[in-house]
């Protein structure tokens, strides 16, 4: 497989790209991997394509994990946030608290599960959201 077309970092094409690659190793569930470490890449999934609306709004943004954080500040800038993406603050623990070996309890299957569908769905709408603005630069 081809891998992308690469674009400069302050273009949320790129973005994007990066986003769509942390969604398809969170899908992938291949043998040995932890649900903590899919989890992982769904967060980021969904933190980078939040990222690439932001650059694509010409909005700074914080370098943190916090999505509920993030889509506030996109909301702040007059951008509609649909209620179901309000969901995507559940991933934002994923980004480090599950992310190295410690006392939390292992992520099951259900939690792996929604926070797959989460990002799926802040991605699907950022790339909706990019291609209906005209940012194909």
């Amino acid at each position: 497989m081809t891998p992308p077309e690469r674009h400069p970092s302050t273009d949320p094409r790129e973005w994007l790209n990066r986003a769509r690659s942390n969604l398809a190793q969170a899908g992938s569930r291949l043998p040995g991997v932890y649900l903590e470490d899919l989890c992982f890449d769904a967060q980021q999934a969904a933190e980078k394509a939040i990222k690439g609306m932001l650059i694509s709004r010409n909005i700074e943004f914080p370098y943190v994990h916090d999505l509920a954080r993030l889509l506030l500040i996109l909301e702040s800038h007059g951008e509609r946030i649909p209620s179901d993406l309000r969901r995507a603050g559940r991933l934002t623990p994923y980004a480090v608290a599950t992310r190295y070996p410690g006392p939390g309890v292992p992520v099951s299957e259900a939690q792996y599960l929604e926070a797959l569908e989460i990002a799926e769905t802040v991605v699907n709408w950022a790339e909706e959201l990019l291609r209906g603005t005209g940012s194909d630069r």
